[in-house]
């Protein structure tokens, strides 16, 4: 078989030049760059999640609010490396289309480029406004890692709602709140496991192991059924209690002022209204 003759020395410059320049209008080589920067960015955001998995996000594993910031934050950065300099595939997706240049249809400000959190700053400023209406609304994004965390737990939580009398999503809110699930969860104050009982508390409530999720869970129901007896049957304040000690809640008679604890309390209202 004979071989072909090409036109030029250099094979590559076949795949090189793309398609026929005209062959496309200035507004349809727009679209074309912005999906394939869109593409670029796609693929950018799913490598950020895989980068950040073993955190459970950029904000860490236990960060209040994480859920929502995480989404905002990954889907910036990946639009800013693609913008700036990106990873070359938008660049090759549009040049194989048109044989052009990227960089001919947009090119980056240097001031975002000498500071990349400029735009990221900027936009989740403008999206704060969504964020607290989404919250005010008890919309809280539940982590579903935690969830599968304590789904093992159902028939514990079930079993202590039984016992105690409680609501089995207050109890399941007072454990994501407390601990996401963890079993072997250990604040700085030293409270333990799912429920985050204090030592003196886990002795009163008679739990011998408090690593024990059984006996974690038993022991803060029966102290949150007992907190709800003496504060007759005022959640806030019960919840007030478990998170600043009932005798705060006395002393300002009602939820103590405390940042810590009224945003306890949200929260676990929050999660108990997304549960349902």
């Amino acid at each position: 078989m004979e071989a072909i003759n090409l036109k030029t020395t250099n094979n590559d410059v076949h795949f090189k030049k793309g398609v026929d320049n005209g062959r496309y209008t200035p507004e349809e080589k727009k679209k074309l760059a912005n999906a394939s920067k869109q593409f670029e960015s796609m693929l950018t955001n799913m490598m950020i999640k895989s980068m950040t998995k073993n955190t459970e996000g950029l904000f860490g594993k236990d960060n209040y609010g994480g859920d929502v910031l995480d989404v905002l934050f990954e889907s910036e950065i990946s639009d800013f490396i693609t913008e700036s300099q990106g990873m070359g595939i938008a660049e090759k997706i549009y040049n194989n289309m048109t044989g052009e240049s990227l960089s001919n249809i947009k090119t980056i400000s240097r001031e975002k480029v000498l500071n990349p959190l400029i735009g990221i700053e900027n936009n989740i400023e403008k999206k704060i406004p969504e964020i607290s209406k989404a919250i005010s609304k008890n919309k809280t994004t539940l982590s579903n890692k935690a969830l599968d965390r304590i789904e093992k737990y159902n028939h514990y939580i079930e079993a202590a709602a039984k016992k105690f009398n409680l609501d089995e999503k207050l109890i399941k809110s007072v454990i994501l709140t407390e601990s996401a699930g963890k079993a072997d969860a250990k604040s700085k104050a030293n409270a333990k496991g799912l429920m985050q009982l204090m030592d003196s508390t886990a002795t009163d409530m008679g739990v011998n192991n408090p690593w024990n999720p059984k006996e974690n869970i038993f022991g803060g129901s029966k102290y949150l059924s007992k907190l709800l007896n003496d504060f007759e049957g005022d959640t806030d304040l019960a919840l007030a209690a478990y998170n600043a000690g009932p005798s705060n809640v006395k002393k300002y008679n009602g939820v103590p002022p405390f940042k810590e604890t009224i945003n306890y309390i949200k929260r676990v209202n929050n999660y108990i209204n997304t549960l349902e």
